[in-house]
């Protein structure tokens, strides 16, 4: 409404008729002087005083008489769009007067600083004057002629400044308001919409000139650059507003992609336009606006129809400003004649767009506000009823679902506290274990059990409950507690020592209470409760700690024995340590922190070192760990595969040394028990062997008798795999355990050897003596090569090669060496050898 009057104003813009035109068009190339121009015979009459060419590269000739009438002296060009704009003014056939303007010169050469192109001119009554025009531009050639009075001129303008003004205020208000909301509210869409909105204006103001005139007067180049820029910036910006306003990534996919497609050409044709020239960047940037509006008018339809209720301020805003954009382009390509309508349509339809966007974003922000007024009141709703929940399921997450009583976890929490609370006071921690509850479920089922379970649970506490110095646990659903579940089978209370220790003889009657039969269905079921005792600070500081010995003082023997049992710090072998030293352990196996040392064996019938035993190492460590306890670690936490692997391919690489160095010795590995029960043991033996057929037969397995006979026929069938694969096999330590002949004669054993405890007293014990012999001959018999081991001096050494022992080892020849070690005493070893061989 407020630029209506505008259009009155424009109406009635032209205080004077126009005289007759005629207009000359003048291909590229082609350069004529005005007095050339003016004797052409091509001039044809032009039927309107506003001409529009389209987009042309043709210069255009324009001449008229000047009315006779002395109140004429302004010629205004109110196109701004055009490059180069030249006056001449003939009087009597003679140039009398020669102006150049253009928006491809400085604004401060013009000759009246207007937005429009302006040329005086004297006042005259003659009728001989004549005014040519010649006009070339890039973009769009159209040319709307008004002559003025000056003054009348002026009092024209200075209203359609006012309304321009008003225009451009309105456009500059919506900008601040949306971006003092964004600020406040930081949501994208406000910062979208300003940024279309600021593109618009700038557009506008390219458009009619302002822009020129008011930001670079003197800079023509950036004139016709931010042209090529705004619009499609404003095109780009305008549809990343529409995407976010209208959310067609949640309510349309299709049209997103659509949407983003034009957004990707327009980015594509923006960094295109920097390398083409202004005519051609002009008309790809006109015709990519035109498609670019009228998705952005269908858009809003399309959604109205699917019942988005932002869609319909959207589609009566964006129907204004696309159709006076499109109604805006068409004018400049020629398709439209020039009138307030379409010359004006883009202001028109941005103003409408404008406010009536700005109305959609207010009604957008109150309805936003007071839907998260309403999801916040439901919010705060549910988060009562979630708390009410999450109260009762942290209620339930405390108690055992069966019995009803604290789990374990309440009852750590509470005992942590009591410790915190008083750190010197001693706190007993009593755990009730019922060895004989798995029995009656497999005797009366599970159903029973429960129920069994149940009324344990009701007993105990109740029992508990009288005991002198007994702590409460709290309560729950009405129910007063003092004793905890900590598993099905596992019971646990807490009481203050101190008091219980002044009445011995009430705590053995509550204990003997504790331990009798429960009565079910007539029954006397007996769950033979036992007990442990751990108490703080003596044993722990901490409930993890205390429940764990209590355990550990429950499943003791004394505890079996007497029906309780305290914390024993001597009886206790699950230890920390051990867990970390598990881990180390495995560390060391990954990082090569293990290592084999070698023990020699001397053939007593040839005086030669004949072979070695392999004995893993575990160096670097504070305190050494002793061989027997690295192989029952790795036993008993699975690594003892990747560790008997790792020490068999380490004897390979150590006897290939000992070849290089001269010396060819056999090497004997011990073997464990769970190897021989790996299915894949032998076969990665046979293969390890087939890879290194140099040392076929050089190394022995040593198998202890013991670990034989705890799966004989596994290990039997393991042992046959092996030696098939020509593999030696050595029966260890014979003679501690309790195999038979008639399995050891089964075996594929090639040599024995007899245990040091039968070897340690052989030259003070007369019956060692005779059971070595014995072993001695009996192996002999059977085909065995005998090694007798833990040999230390001589005296027995000598006793050994007596009773014909095949092979001795032991300290009497070396400790255990690491292979450079080993070589060094080999190398003097042969030297004494051949020193005692010469003195012989």
């Amino acid at each position: 409404m407020l630029l209506l009057p505008l259009a009155f104003s424009c109406q009635g813009a032209e205080a004077f008729r126009f005289p007759s035109v005629e207009f000359l068009r003048i291909p590229p190339g082609v350069q004529l002087s005005p007095i050339e121009a003016s004797a052409s015979d091509d001039w044809q009459p032009l039927n309107k005083s506003s001409p529009n060419f389209g987009y042309t590269q043709d210069t255009a000739w324009f001449r008229f008489k000047v009315p006779a009438n002395p109140r004429i002296d302004l010629l205004e060009v109110a196109y701004s769009q055009l490059d180069h704009v030249t006056f001449y003014l003939i009087d009597n056939g003679k140039l009398v007067d020669t102006v150049v303007s253009g928006d491809r010169h400085p604004f401060s050469k013009r000759p009246i600083l207007n937005r429009h192109f302006l040329f005086p001119f004297s006042p005259d009554t003659s009728e001989n004057r004549q005014i040519l025009l010649e006009i070339s531009t890039g973009g769009t050639l159209q040319v709307p002629m008004a002559l003025w009075s000056t003054q009348e001129f002026f009092e024209h303008a200075s209203v359609e400044e006012q309304l321009h003004a008003v225009y451009y205020g309105i456009l500059i208000s919506v900008i601040f308001f949306n971006l003092l909301v964004f600020l406040a509210l930081r949501e994208p869409v406000y910062l979208l919409y300003v940024l279309s909105t600021a593109g618009y204006l700038l557009l506008i103001g390219n458009l009619n000139g302002t822009a020129f005139q008011l930001l670079w007067p003197e800079s023509p180049e950036i004139q016709n650059r931010s042209m090529l820029l705004t619009i499609p910036l404003a095109v780009i910006f305008t549809l990343l507003f529409s995407r976010s306003f209208l959310r067609l990534k949640q309510t349309a996919p299709i049209l997103n992609s659509i949407v983003l497609g034009f957004i990707t050409v327009n980015v594509i044709m923006t960094l295109v336009t920097g390398v083409l020239d202004y005519s051609s960047a002009v008309r790809i940037t006109v015709a990519m606006a035109i498609p670019s509006t009228l998705l952005l008018t269908v858009i809003g339809p399309l959604q109205w129809i699917r019942g988005k209720p932002q869609a319909v301020y959207y589609t009566l805003a964006w129907s204004a400003l696309s159709l006076g954009s499109a109604i805006t382009a068409a004018n400049k390509y020629g398709l439209l004649p020039n009138n307030f309508i379409t010359f004006y349509g883009m202001e028109i339809g941005s103003a409408l767009e404008a406010m009536l966007l700005t109305l959609a974003l207010a009604t957008r922000l109150y309805q936003e506000r007071h839907e998260k007024v309403e999801a916040r009141e439901a919010e705060l709703k549910a988060m009562t009823a979630r708390r009410s929940a999450e109260l009762k399921l942290i209620e339930n997450a405390l108690h055992n679902s069966l019995t009803g009583l604290p789990n374990r976890t309440n009852f750590e929490m509470q005992v942590n506290d009591l410790i915190l609370q008083s750190p010197h006071r001693r706190h007993g921690i009593v755990v009730i274990h019922l060895n004989n509850l798995q029995s009656v479920t497999k005797t009366l089922g599970h159903q029973n059990s429960d129920r069994i379970l149940e009324l344990a649970s009701k007993s105990l506490n109740a029992t508990v409950r009288e005991m002198p110095g007994i702590i409460s646990l709290g309560q729950h659903n009405g129910r007063n507690f003092f004793l905890a579940s900590l598993d099905p089978e596992t019971f646990a209370c807490v009481v203050d020592v101190n008091v219980a220790e002044q009445v011995p003889k009430e705590i053995l009657r509550k204990l003997d209470a504790i331990r009798s039969p429960v009565d079910y269905l007539g029954m006397q079921i007996p769950l033979n409760a036992q007990l442990g005792v751990a108490v703080s600070p003596a044993h722990g500081a901490d409930a993890t700690s205390l429940i764990r010995k209590a355990a550990i003082a429950e499943s003791s023997e004394r505890a079996h024995e007497r029906g309780i049992a305290y914390y024993d710090p001597s009886i206790d072998s699950y230890s920390a340590s051990r867990l970390t030293m598990v881990s180390e352990l495995q560390q060391a196996l990954a990082s090569e922190g293990l290592a084999l040392h070698l023990q020699p064996k001397l053939d007593c019938k040839t005086g030669r070192i004949s072979s070695m035993e392999a004995l893993i190492r575990w160096p670097g460590r504070e305190h050494p760990v002793p061989a027997d306890e690295i192989i029952l670690l790795a036993e008993q936490t699975g690594l003892i595969k990747p560790l008997t692997r790792w020490v068999l391919e380490e004897s390979l690489q150590l006897r290939s040394r000992f070849l290089e160095h001269g010396y060819q010795l056999d090497i004997s590995v011990n073997i464990s028990p769970n190897n021989l029960r790996e299915q894949d043991f032998p076969l990665f033996v046979k293969r390890l062997t087939s890879a290194n057929t140099q040392h076929q037969g050089a190394i022995t397995f040593e198998v202890t008798e013991t670990s034989m006979m705890q799966d004989p026929v596994n290990a039997l069938k393991a042992l046959n795999s092996l030696a098939s694969a020509g593999i030696p096999i050595s029966i260890d330590d014979f003679g501690s355990g309790y195999s038979s002949l008639s399995y050891i004669k089964q075996l594929p054993a090639s040599e024995i050897k007899i245990d040091r405890s039968l070897i340690t007293d052989l030259a003070t014990g007369e019956a060692d003596r005779v059971i070595v012999q014995t072993t001695i001959d009996m192996c002999h018999s059977l085909g065995y090569r005998v090694v007798a081991e833990g040999v230390e001096d001589e005296a027995t050494a000598s006793l050994l090669k007596g009773m014909g022992c095949d092979m001795i080892q032991g300290y009497l020849l070396s400790r255990p060496l690491p292979f450079e070690q080993m070589l060094t005493w080999l190398t003097e070893w042969h030297e004494t050898a051949a020193i005692q061989h010469r003195s012989g």
